[in-house]
């Protein structure tokens, strides 16, 4: 029974390890990548070397530096609201006399929910308006922290769309031979070269982090724009699924609810006040809950 009960509490610190090990690893990519680039504006760029020491080159690092790191405060300030605002329905009057269609029970957390609500088995709670699990915060996306997610995620495309340009432009230079065949193979397996012998390590340092740049651009972006897609049609990842839409509330409606009154500029920065219109318990209904029976498929 003690060697049971050693095994669980071993288990339970892996396991809370675990969950905190993908914060963990995007912040240290971030913030690599970030260094990364201040290192390509500061010592490789500009490219030509009569323009190294001339007054339009502290300019155009200045200008640089300053759009890098404004886009290195919104990614962490909004990653860090989205992790301390709590999407669920702990501390919320859910009430139960404005119960209706839509309405469901929860027997893991032994209350009724309201709808476009659903348990977490990660988070073991039901969250309000609960997109989906985010496994790279660890967290759901929910009806509270929606927007400081989906402004997370613009600021990361953004930036690693910034990054891919930085490398891609330098990474060239720096081979001195242009874009040949050597390069290429450099590019697209650079464990490989280096192993062979084929590059420096530095030179391998580079690709290595343009290819992080590429792939983690290109998955942003995936994401980013189905979010976006979701968005416009006032759905959740979940309710995508269905042919429905029934809290849809037009373009201007949709985005409202999903970024707050102030959606317009909102995404500038974590910091702009953008109330939220609802209360993440009661929606308008615009169309059918449920499937209409006489509706063939």
């Amino acid at each position: 029974m003690t060697w049971f009960s050693f095994a669980g509490r071993v288990w339970d610190r892996v396991e809370k390890t675990c969950l905190h090990l993908p914060i963990v690893l995007n912040t240290i990519l971030v913030f690599s990548i970030t260094a990364e680039v201040s290192y390509l504006v500061l010592v490789e760029a500009p490219l030509q070397p009569d323009q190294k020491k001339t007054q339009w080159s502290t300019v155009w690092k200045t200008l640089h530096l300053l759009v890098q790191y404004f886009m290195l405060g919104n990614i962490t300030w909004n990653a860090s609201l989205f992790l301390k605002t709590n999407p669920s329905i702990q501390g919320v009057f859910l009430g139960s006399e404005g119960m209706a269609q839509g309405w469901r029970y929860c027997y893991t957390c032994e209350t009724h929910t309201p709808p476009r609500c659903s348990h977490c088995y990660d988070c073991k709670v039901c969250v309000l308006r609960r997109d989906h699990h985010c496994v790279f915060f660890g967290q759901c996306v929910g009806f509270l922290n929606y927007r400081y997610f989906l402004s997370c995620l613009l600021f990361m495309w953004t930036g690693l769309l910034y990054a891919v340009v930085m490398n891609a432009e330098v990474f060239i230079i720096i081979l001195k031979e242009g874009v040949t065949l050597h390069s290429i193979l450099l590019l697209l397996m650079p464990w490989i070269m280096l192993v062979s012998g084929q590059v420096t390590a530095r030179a391998f340092a580079f690709a290595f982090i343009a290819d992080t740049c590429v792939l983690g651009f290109l998955l942003v972006a995936a994401f980013l724009f189905f979010h976006l897609f979701l968005l416009l049609r006032g759905q959740t990842t979940r309710e995508w699924y269905s042919i429905r839409r029934p809290y849809n509330l037009g373009l201007l409606g949709n985005l409202r609810h999903g970024l707050g009154t102030r959606w317009y500029i909102c995404w500038l920065c974590p910091l702009i006040p953008s109330p939220l219109p609802g209360d993440g318990i009661h929606f308008q209904v615009t169309g059918l809950l449920e499937p209409d029976p006489n509706r063939s498929r």
